[in-house]
């Protein structure tokens, strides 16, 4: 007897493990938004193509830098517009991978403009999903390049006038005009039936993909009842009387059968062998040999957080170089995520042997707390048995944890009060980091300082040598 089971498809995550609380159950799109339809038309197709394992998304600013919270995939967020020119390096260095740019249109049709035209000129063996809202959704409801002529929004609010602000651009006209890309498509999400075109050019494009077959683009009309003002009915049948009239639906490119799989050269990714390539011994970067490191700080995934001024990308700057000497591979990677806005500032940084495979610290082995939001919002994240330095000064609250290590230390008071200068609060954490876990030795890290701090004053240089010394010394005189 057959059953009905209702589940996500496998291309979704089970739950939203970047959503507090009791959000983690459900997305944070708006009603009647067309993202979230888009994403289980996606992650349905790659479950029933087999492709989950083999696909890599690229997210970049917009709604879609949310896309990283739902799919269960590889996944790289990029700066804003850069998404193409993210998914080519993935493509290029993964030549057996599904690789995704998901992007809105004032991400890929402004600031991104050339970076599409780019890479559909060069035929990326990659899929373009282009949500088309004719508007700046998540950033205020500006005009965007797709902003209809005569739409009102926050900045045409006597309505989008050509003469002043250009004519609507029409990114399936212009793509269908290169000659690499394979199969260029609009379709829309309006209704059911435009729903159900929808799902099958996103197979279509996919499957394309799977084969490698060069560019794929589809081009998806959607609404955005926050920013037009409207509810959901009403936004659905603005796309229908408005958008469609200038944005025609249909298949733009088709090469069909006759598109040929793209090959390349496989890029060299044994490290030894690109040191080989360009002359520099496999040695030659490793200027510090390691001391005795305790087996839970060898492989360290760290989230540094606070707010702005207290040094926080300095502070995970200056970790990734410094262990860059003891021969590590690291990663660093800021935050500048919408989600962050009137929060804290933070940055995730990587330091182990071998292949780091995700650059976020989502679970981190250790937070470096600078204020009192960032031990609120980052506390839960850290692993059991994981370590957290929290900044005594400026945090009057005691941890809720009792399964981590714990060190309290006065960051802010050591720069300001000891030291005189509250900008060297990025050095007295490396100080403490240092006295912590072993990693690294206090002479090393001052003998770095002129290459951390190339061009600055020497008196400069002599101050955050201080400050490496007074984290280290308090660490150790008082834990």
């Amino acid at each position: 007897m057959k059953k009905t089971m209702l589940r996500k498809p496998k291309g979704f995550v089970d739950v939203y493990v970047h959503k507090a609380g009791a959000e983690k159950d459900r997305t944070h799109y708006c009603p009647g938004c067309g993202h979230g339809i888009l994403h289980k038309l996606i992650a349905e197709a790659m479950e029933d193509l087999d492709i989950v394992d083999d696909t890599i998304l690229i997210s970049p600013v917009g709604c879609s830098v949310f896309a990283y919270y739902y799919f269960d995939t590889g996944n790289f967020q990029a700066a804003h517009g850069r998404a193409p020119a993210v998914a080519t390096a993935t493509s290029r260095a993964n030549p057996n991978k599904v690789v995704i740019s998901y992007q809105g249109d004032g991400d890929l049709a402004a600031i991104g403009g050339n970076n599409i035209v780019q890479a559909a000129n060069r035929g990326e063996n990659i899929v373009v999903f282009f949500v088309n809202n004719a508007i700046y959704g998540m950033t205020g409801g500006q005009m965007a390049p797709t902003t209809l002529e005569g739409q009102v929004t926050t900045t045409t609010p006597y309505g989008r006038n050509v003469d002043t602000d250009g004519y609507p651009m029409r990114m399936c006209e212009v793509i269908s005009q290169l000659t690499a890309p394979t199969y260029v498509e609009r379709v829309s999400l309006h209704d059911a039936p435009h729903i159900r075109k929808t799902r099958a050019a996103v197979r279509k494009a996919l499957q394309n993909a799977k084969e490698r077959k060069g560019f794929q683009f589809v081009e998806v009309l959607s609404t955005c009842p926050s920013g037009w003002k409207m509810d959901p009915v009403k936004s659905m049948e603005w796309v229908k009387e408005k958008m469609l009239p200038l944005y025609p639906l249909g298949v733009y490119r088709d090469k069909g059968d006759e598109a040929r799989v793209i090959t390349r050269p496989v890029p060299v990714m044994d490290p030894a062998e690109v040191w080989k390539k360009l002359g520099i011994s496999a040695e030659a970067d490793v200027d510090f040999p390691r001391g005795d490191v305790a087996d839970e700080y060898k492989k360290m995934s760290i989230r540094v957080a606070g707010f702005g001024g207290q040094g926080i990308m300095v502070t995970g700057q200056a970790l990734a170089s410094v262990a860059l000497e003891y021969g590590y591979n690291v990663s660093w990677l800021p935050s500048y995520g919408p989600e962050m806005r009137g929060g804290t500032a933070n940055c995730s940084v990587n330091i182990q042997d071998g292949t780091i495979g995700a650059a976020e610290a989502v679970k981190p082995t250790m937070l470096l707390a600078m204020n009192r939001p960032s031990l609120e919002k980052f506390e839960k994240t850290i692993v059991p048995g994981g370590t957290l330095i929290y900044n005594s000064t400026l945090i009057d609250i005691e941890p809720v944890r009792k399964d981590i290590k714990i060190f309290p230390v006065p960051i802010t008071g050591i720069a300001d009060d000891k030291l005189g200068n509250i900008r060297v609060q990025s050095l007295v954490n490396i100080g403490a980091y240092a006295a912590i876990t072993g990693m690294f030795k206090v002479e090393d890290v001052v003998k770095l300082l002129p290459k951390l701090f190339k061009g600055k004053k020497q008196s400069i240089i002599d101050l955050n040598a201080k400050a490496v010394k007074a984290g280290f010394d308090y660490v150790k005189e008082n834990f």
